[in-house]
């Protein structure tokens, strides 16, 4: 499974961004597609995900400002899937290098794609 994430930037405290992450590859195999932060100095961070069924986590940080979506609730092998993050009313605690994921049932961190900053000024 190969996941090519974009989207991020610089934005002030209270604007949106938009971020994408395309998957593909054995996409049968996935369970979920999730976004995770790393803000600087600090772990990684689950912030929302999308199971197979359309079943969306967020975290409470991010309850009622970010939404997670998929093009399509099917994951087929040899098929392409989008994952998107919209961030609404940023705030500077939102800066952190984003990440997607996409998780197996055996394996929650199965696959990662590359990370894209988002910085929010106050």
């Amino acid at each position: 499974v190969q996941l090519q994430a974009s989207g991020g930037g610089l934005v002030q405290a209270g604007g949106s961004l938009n971020l994408s992450c395309s998957a593909s590859g054995s996409l049968s195999s996935i369970n979920g597609l999730a976004w995770y932060r790393q803000p600087p100095g600090k772990l990684r961070e689950v912030v929302a995900s999308i199971t197979r069924g359309g079943r969306r986590y967020y975290a409470d940080s991010v309850k009622g400002r970010f939404t997670v979506s998929t093009d399509s609730a099917i994951f087929n092998d040899n098929a392409k899937n989008t994952v998107y993050l919209q961030m609404n009313s940023l705030v500077p605690e939102d800066t952190a290098v984003y990440y997607c994921n996409a998780g197996t049932t055996a394996n929650l961190y199965a696959y990662w794609g590359q990370g894209t900053q988002v910085t929010v000024s106050s």
